[in-house]
């Protein structure tokens, strides 16, 4: 069988995204499951075949955030010209992006605009799915955005994306309630009762179930996903329940396109003290969806 061909952005070239790339391609395994395409600035310890810019070591936020974003943008023109099956992209500085003039709050908003899709957010782990019916938001804002819409609309994309990504033909979806309790029959909101629960029959899926019971469900093996209403109560889950092994997967898309679990890590940048198994996993998951859909998608 052919190994797919994968493109690799570097992210944000202050971070630590040039350093668990290049250590990720020495692994044997990273190397073995596809032929990979690195996308970034030339100047770091990785030479990229696909050069948007040169990075120099005390550039500015907003050179980093600028060359961060063509990475991305180039890579995302190579899988919709399938020049490339998908990409796996290393963190950026979301703050540095928007420095750069970028108004995407991070990556899954700026591929959702760059392919007209519409997506959304999955950590994955051998352990837990987690997705969010709502991302990169204020937490005062997220009980205007939880709408039945949203809800459905991260459900369906899930069950589409669990299907043809991960081989599984009945997925088990779970919702997070959004208040404690699941509102306690409205003592503590009324969301749950008017807006979850009606959204979550309409799509076929359970719950709402409370926060602090349907990921601890889930681990057991009674759901295949969990629908989160807002960021940190999935991301907290994922993180604790696998952090290091997770991977961030952009369901929706027309390619595939992962993750590792973590950001920049500016602080121990250039160190040589960052972990890559998370980038590994991404990696090693991206080139499992491409040869999935490869093989769904050849005719016999």
């Amino acid at each position: 069988m052919t190994r797919p061909r994968l493109a690799v952005t570097l992210g944000d070239p202050r971070g630590i995204g040039p350093e668990v790339v290049a250590r990720a391609l020495a692994d044997g395994g990273v190397q073995e499951a596809a032929d990979w395409v690195v996308v970034g600035p030339a100047g770091t310890q990785v030479p990229p075949a696909h050069s948007i810019g040169s990075w120099r070591d005390g550039g500015s936020a907003a050179d980093a955030g600028k060359l961060a974003g063509l990475a991305i943008e180039r890579a995302c023109a190579m899988a919709i010209a399938r020049d490339v099956s998908g990409i796996v992209t290393a963190p950026i500085d979301k703050g540095a992006l928007a420095l750069a003039g970028y108004a995407d709050p991070g990556h899954t908003e700026m591929l959702a605009r760059l392919t007209g899709a519409r997506t959304a957010m999955m950590l994955a782990s051998d352990r837990l799915r987690v997705v969010l019916a709502t991302t990169h938001l204020a937490l005062r804002d997220v009980p205007r955005a939880v709408t039945a819409e949203a809800i459905v609309q991260a459900a369906r994309i899930t069950k589409a994306g669990l299907r043809a990504w991960f081989g599984i033909e009945d997925p088990r979806l779970a919702l997070c309630a959004l208040n404690p309790h699941a509102g306690d029959g409205g003592r503590f909101g009324s969301e749950d009762d008017e807006v979850l629960a009606p959204a979550a029959r309409f799509v076929g899926m359970s719950g709402p179930f409370p926060a602090d019971t349907v990921f601890v469900r889930a681990l057991r093996g009674e759901f295949d996903a969990v629908i989160a209403p807002y960021h940190d109560v999935g991301m907290t889950a994922i993180k604790v329940a696998s952090f290091g092994s997770a991977v961030n997967v952009t369901l929706g898309l027309p390619f595939p396109r992962t993750s590792p679990d973590h950001g920049t890590a500016l602080d121990i940048a250039g160190q040589g003290v960052a972990d890559p198994s998370s980038i590994i996993h991404a990696m090693l998951l991206a080139a499992k969806i491409a040869t999935r859909t490869a093989v769904r998608t050849t005719p016999s």
